[in-house]
């Protein structure tokens, strides 16, 4: 009996069973190989789409069975072909122990190394942070001596010009008291003043000083034990100021309308100096006289 194969399609197998004898049915095309290698492969899947396979249920398990069978055969092969590899593999595994242990030994140095690295830059770091910090504050310090020898010489100056060390004392700014060299930077205020013992841009520019004085102070720390102990003179200056700004308002409101716009100027003087309410005690005392 001769065997011939069809393709797996029911019109084909209708026109082949209408055609031939029970004796000469088309065999099925054999499994294909290809279609147990498939990495989603299920047993009960493949099975179901063998439906319009002509092959009886028996023939199917024989089949399957012969590739079962042939394919336990090629893995003998396989193994006997490579049997010398396999045994050098098993050998080659026997001191895979020691050389997992030399690796982790070796790593665990190489920690240790890392480690001793990482503690001496962090020492290098803390080292180089505290010389930063400590050349900070050598800047702060110098910058604060000079504030302090600027504040120092301004508030001599200023004792200077109000007279309240001893006459003749050089300021800080290069002229002795009562120096002429003052008058080139007299401004058009003190043209009119003859009749006036305080000017009007003396007492601004006095004024100007203590303000100069103050903010050095302030920038210096107000709590600085030499500040502090300089507060009876800075005392001393801003009554001497007072007494000299209460004078000229005096005499200001005493030259009647004349004097009114000496009296403003005045009065901005006081409030430069953040003293209004000493200028209105002192408006009020001429008031009640």
């Amino acid at each position: 009996m001769s065997r011939f194969y069809i393709n797996d399609s029911a019109s084909n197998s209708t026109s082949a069973l209408s055609t031939t004898s029970s004796d000469d049915l088309p065999y099925p095309l054999p499994l294909s190989r290809t279609d147990f290698l498939t990495s989603s492969f299920s047993p009960s899947t493949y099975l179901s789409t063998l439906g319009n396979r002509h092959q009886t249920l028996e023939d199917l398990r024989s089949e399957l069975r012969s590739r079962s069978t042939l394919l336990s055969k090629e893995l003998l092969d396989l193994v006997n072909g490579n049997y010398q590899d396999f045994l050098g593999l098993g050998r080659s595994l026997r001191n895979g122990d020691e050389r997992v242990e030399e690796v982790r030994v070796g790593l665990l140095g190489f920690r240790k190394e890392v480690e001793g690295v990482r503690a001496r830059v962090l020492e290098r770091e803390e080292e180089v942070k505290a010389r930063v910090e400590e050349r900070v504050e050598i800047r702060r310090g110098i910058a604060v001596g000079r504030a302090l020898v600027e504040y120092n010489d301004r508030l001599e100056a200023l004792e200077g010009l109000l007279m309240v060390e001893s006459a003749g004392k050089l300021a800080a700014n290069g002229y002795e008291e009562g120096s002429e060299s003052e008058d080139e930077d007299e401004d058009e205020d003190e043209e009119d003043e003859g009749a006036y013992s305080m000017a009007v841009g003396k007492l601004r520019r006095h004024v100007q000083l203590y303000r100069l004085v103050l903010e050095i102070g302030k920038g210096v720390g107000e709590e600085h034990p030499f500040i502090v102990a300089q507060a009876p003179r800075i005392m001393k200056v801003r009554n001497t100021l007072l007494l000299d700004l209460s004078t000229a308002l005096q005499q200001s409101k005493a030259a009647g309308d004349s004097g009114a716009e000496r009296v403003m100027k005045v009065m901005k003087i006081y409030a430069d100096m953040d003293e209004s309410g000493e200028a209105v005690k002192v408006l009020k005392s001429l008031k009640g006289t």
